[in-house]
């Protein structure tokens, strides 16, 4: 017996039963980024290793444990993209867009990859809709993307998400944060799990997100508030807040809110849904002011976040049932020539921009196709036999309310169309 394949494991097939759910978030993201003058941009699905070993950090658990790296004979090495902002880091410099405008706004929709374990809301291939401002440094600027996150999610029909917000501080402040972190730490050290007791000293702000139950007791007894940061970047963070503020966005403050990235400083934050499980975020980001000189480009500041498009979907009310589209026209015929009558007349049918098809089978009969036009739920169903071969014409029927008239050939498009923009809600 040949063998069966199945859809690589923490992978989904998104079917077209579920596809308008994924289109209609992606038409409203489209729609609401646009009106902040964020412009799409697409990048390669996989990059030098380099790039995202230099960008995300050698230490971090993206570039330790989950990098899907491709193989080749040749020195070069590729990997799958993990995340965007890399990649967008990379265009940008590349193309000396830093040249072209003072602040460029740029949103991408696309998958990730991440080589770990999967379970509910961590898949090896996700999708991300994220944006990137890369240009600025400004508290108010900070304040647009949090609050675009927060209503890109409101738009998608979620409901009670949670905003954390935090101020890593400069370069410097991280500094200082990560040495009370080891300090505060150290006493409660062979309380963590073996991962963790690695990351003390690799990439002790990992501690903060892990998920095991005796990391997250001694996470809680932590005492760490704002005492690393530097007056600069304290008032800085107050002025993202009074900006919030103004917008009347609810937020909370978690001074133990880390980002795993190592480009991280100022500003960084994560929405959250209970719904989720222990994998509750729907997405995060924050300010990364010196990646683009880190990647040699421009001593430029820039800030983004990135939305998980399947935890989203997750988490929105109704997106759990098939969704039940309609057709406009169905053809049903009788005999092979009103099979490539037919043929032709779908062509012009289409040409108006309406949705029609039948069955394409000469032998089917006239009440298979009538019970399939009725299983897709069509507006219209044009009948095509004998008779109306000879007299040139093809009968219409309105499936809602039964009437039939004849119609020309010639004139079918036309009317047809006329009835779908006149009836738009028919079915």
């Amino acid at each position: 017996m040949l063998k069966k394949f199945s859809v690589p494991r923490g992978t989904a097939d998104i079917l077209p039963s579920s596809i308008s759910y994924w289109q209609g978030v992606e038409q409203k993201a489209r729609q609401i980024l646009e009106t902040y003058r964020f412009m799409e941009i697409r990048t390669p699905i996989f990059e030098e290793t380099a790039l995202f070993t230099r960008s995300l950090g050698q230490t971090s658990d993206v570039v330790q444990k989950q990098m899907l790296t491709l193989s080749s004979q040749k020195e070069d090495s590729f990997s799958l993209r993990p995340e965007g902002t890399a990649s967008i880091a990379r265009a940008y410099i590349e193309n000396d867009i830093d040249k072209k405008q003072k602040l460029a706004k740029f949103y991408y929709i696309g998958p990730m990859f991440r080589g770990e374990r999967p379970q509910k809301g961590r898949l090896r291939q996700f999708h991300h809709i994220g944006v990137e401002a890369i240009g600025v440094s400004q508290p108010l600027l900070d304040a647009e993307i949090i609050s675009l996150s927060v209503r890109l999610l409101s738009e998608f029909g979620i409901k009670g998400f949670k905003l954390k917000i935090n101020s890593l501080g400069s370069l410097e402040d991280k500094k200082n944060l990560s040495i009370l972190l080891r300090d505060d730490l150290k006493k409660n050290l062979s309380a963590l799990c073996e991962d963790c007791q690695n990351r003390f000293e690799r990439n002790v702000f990992r501690i903060l997100d892990c998920k095991n139950e005796n990391c997250k007791k001694v996470v809680h007894g932590l005492h760490i508030k704002d005492s690393h940061l530097s007056e600069e970047s304290r008032k800085y963070f107050e002025n993202v807040r009074e900006a919030l503020d103004l917008l009347k966005i609810s937020y909370e403050v978690n001074p133990l809110l880390v980002r795993g990235l190592d480009y991280y400083t100022h500003t960084v934050f994560e929405l959250s849904h209970e719904s989720l499980g222990s994998q509750d975020a729907l997405g995060a980001g924050g300010r990364y002011d010196h990646l683009m000189e880190e990647l040699g480009g421009p001593n430029v500041g820039a800030v983004g976040f990135a939305l998980g498009v399947e935890r989203i979907l997750l988490a929105k009310p109704g997106t759990e049932s098939p969704v039940e589209s309609s057709l406009d026209v169905f053809v049903v015929t009788r005999g092979e020539e009103a099979v490539k009558k037919a043929f032709v007349l779908l062509n012009t049918i289409r040409s108006h921009s309406i949705m029609a098809d039948m069955s394409y089978e000469p032998d089917s009969s006239f009440k298979s196709q009538m019970r399939l036009a009725d299983k897709l739920k069509s507006k219209y169903v044009l009948l095509l036999g004998e008779d109306e071969l000879k007299e040139n014409v093809v009968t219409v029927k309105d499936m809602k309310s039964g009437e039939q008239q004849k119609v020309s050939f010639e004139k079918i498009g036309e009317v047809i169309k006329n009835k779908i923009c006149s009836h738009p809600e028919v079915n």
